[in-house]
C-alpha cells in the first residue's frame, strides 16, 4: 500500500477588507492531483475549518480543472474536507499546501496543521506547497526547535507578483519576506514563470504556473 497524500486547502473566502472573493485556487489543486492520482496515489483533503472550502480560479476551460471537478469521488472528498483534528499524520507520505489568496489568512497561524506537517516530515515524509500555499510552512518547527524552512531553498508567490495583482497592502504579510525572516534561502524567477525547488524533502513552487511541476517534483521525490 502506498501511503496517502494530504492536500491542504484554505477555508478563507475574502481578500481582507476588499470584499473580493477568494479561496483555494482550483488549478493548484487539480494539476498536482492529476499527476499524483494517475501515479496511483490516494489523496485526502484537509482545511482549517473542514467541510466545503471556497474555490477561486474557477476555470473549467482548463481540461485538468474540468477533469478534477467532474470526478465524483474527488469532488465529494474536497467538498467534505477533514478538519485538522481528524487527520492521522502516520497515514501520509506527503503534505501539500495548495495556494489561493485565502491561504494567507488561515494557514500560517494554524498550529494543528503545522503539527501535522512537522510529524509527516520528521517521519521521513515530504512537505510541499505552491504559490500562497507555503504560507503554511512559515511557522512549522522541527523537533530541534528550528523552523522547517531555515537554511533550505524555498520559493513561493513573490513580492513582485503580489504587487502585480495589487494586493501588497491587502494580504496580512508578504510571503517572500516572512519566509526569508524564517531563514529560507528564497529563490525566484520572473513574473508568472514556472519555478520549483526541492531541498531536503521540502518542495515549493512560485505561482499557479508551477502547480503541475510541483506535483511532478513530489512524485520524483516519492519514487526515490
Amino acid at each position: 500500500m502506498k501511503k496517502k497524500i494530504l492536500f491542504v486547502v484554505t477555508s478563507h473566502d475574502k481578500k481582507g477588507s476588499t470584499g473580493e472573493d477568494t479561496g483555494y485556487y482550483l488549478g493548484e489543486v487539480s494539476h498536482p492531483w492529476e499527476v499524483l492520482h494517475k501515479a496511483g496515489y490516494e489523496i485526502d483533503f484537509v482545511s482549517p475549518k473542514g467541510g466545503t472550502p471556497p474555490v477561486d480560479g474557477f476555470d473549467l476551460k482548463d481540461p485538468v480543472n474540468k477533469e478534477f471537478w467532474e470526478n465524483k469521488e474527488y469532488k465529494n472528498k474536497i467538498d467534505h474536507s477533514m478538519t485538522p483534528s481528524q487527520v492521522n499524520p502516520k497515514e501520509y507520505s506527503t503534505i501539500f499546501y495548495a495556494g489561493g489568496h485565502g491561504a494567507m489568512w488561515d494557514f500560517a497561524d494554524n498550529t494543528e496543521l503545522a503539527d501535522i506537517a512537522s510529524k509527516i516530515y520528521e517521519n521521513g515524509g515530504i512537505v510541499a506547497g505552491v504559490c500562497h500555499g507555503p504560507a503554511g510552512l512559515v511557522n512549522i518547527r522541527l523537533n530541534n526547535g528550528k523552523y522547517l524552512v531555515d537554511g533550505k531553498k524555498i520559493n513561493a508567490f513573490t513580492n513582485e507578483e503580489e504587487a502585480e495583482v495589487k494586493l501588497t497592502d491587502v494580504v496580512p504579510f508578504l510571503l517572500e519576506d516572512r519566509l526569508k525572516e524564517r531563514g529560507a534561502k528564497f529563490e525566484k524567477s520572473g513574473l508568472w514563470q514556472n519555478h520549483v525547488v526541492t531541498d531536503q524533502r521540502v518542495i515549493t513552487g512560485q505561482n499557479p504556473q508551477s502547480a503541475k511541476s510541483v506535483g511532478e517534483a513530489i512524485l520524483k521525490e516519492l519514487n526515490k
